[in-house]
């Protein structure tokens, strides 16, 4: 089966101090922001998971050094959590890979290690790697703690990879999101249990955006859904189900605000769903799959 592809990637924004006497001595200034740097971070978390990466600690830095967003896997040791921090401060400021730093002090320069008495956190170990974007520095990732210090560098490097291709798109209000890829690998991995690929921080997307993207997985019924905010777009990639839509919710209890639940459906529309189909369920209409072939795999698009 063949899997649309997306990127998850790090965001960028863009601001220009300049005068009208001054234009010609300002350039723009690019920045990592916070949702750029977590989706770094989630794609880290995605290629340890594809290679079984023991644990990890994972820290994303603006070009500055200042720490963004951070992570520490399951497994860690307690330690790789500064460590990998002070791989991302290093990277960022040298603006180079730290593996640079530890083979110079390998190769005989100790002297190098004396910087880490005037700058703080300098870490010449394997495993810190700059973000760049359009040629440009804007921040670097740490990765330390997983089963070699070739695995660090690996892990950062597919950090890294997640910037490549990203896009900036402009919002009505002058807020700038990025274009979100996800790679194939980690797209069929989410669908081995279900995942939310865009927008797992509910604040975040109310905030930010207002449509989240889950890798939706079945192998039996559910119960009856009511989404008051939300409206569920729905498109089969994997086996068939029968869908309930509309009448009345049977036990309808509140799991969360604006989130409804019940045992099943009276009434409602039923429909066979094989792959290809799309559905959209507007907000506040009962949905249930009734049953379903395992595996039923499929894309929903929650717009908010």
């Amino acid at each position: 089966m063949k899997y649309s592809k997306m990127l998850l990637a790090a965001a960028v924004i863009l601001g220009l101090l300049a005068s009208s006497g001054h234009a010609g001595s300002v350039s723009e200034k690019q920045g990592l922001t916070l949702e750029g740097a977590k989706k770094v971070v989630a794609a880290v978390v995605a290629e340890a998971k594809l290679v079984n990466a023991p644990g990890g600690s994972i820290a994303v830095v603006d070009e500055g050094g200042n720490l963004l967003a951070m992570e520490r896997l399951d497994g860690s040791f307690a330690a790789s959590a500064n460590i990998s921090i002070g791989k991302a401060r290093t990277a960022a400021l040298f603006k180079k890979p730290t593996k640079v730093f530890e083979d110079v002090i390998k190769n005989g320069r100790t002297s190098m290690v004396t910087l880490g008495g005037d700058l703080q956190n300098f870490t010449p170990l394997q495993g810190g790697v700059p973000l760049e974007w359009e040629g440009k520095v804007v921040g670097a990732i740490g990765v330390s703690g997983a089963a070699s210090a070739q695995q660090d560098e690996e892990l950062a490097l597919a950090g890294a990879r997640s910037l490549e291709s990203m896009e900036m798109t402009a919002m009505p209000n002058g807020h700038v999101l990025p274009v979100t890829y996800i790679d194939s690998k980690t797209v069929k991995t989410s669908f081995n249990t279900g995942a939310v690929l865009v927008g797992e921080d509910e604040k975040m997307m109310h905030a930010d955006r207002n449509y989240m993207v889950h890798a939706s997985h079945r192998d039996k019924p559910g119960i009856a859904e009511i989404h008051q905010l939300d409206t569920d777009i729905v498109y089969v990639l994997e086996g068939t189900a029968t869908l309930v839509t509309g009448g009345q919710s049977v036990e309808t209890k509140e799991i969360a605000p604006h989130e409804l639940r019940g045992k099943s459906i009276d009434g409602g529309e039923t429909r066979k769903l094989v792959p290809g189909d799309v559905v959209i369920i507007p907000n506040n209409v009962p949905h249930w799959f009734k049953e379903v072939s395992s595996p039923f795999n499929y894309y929903v698009v929650k717009v908010h």
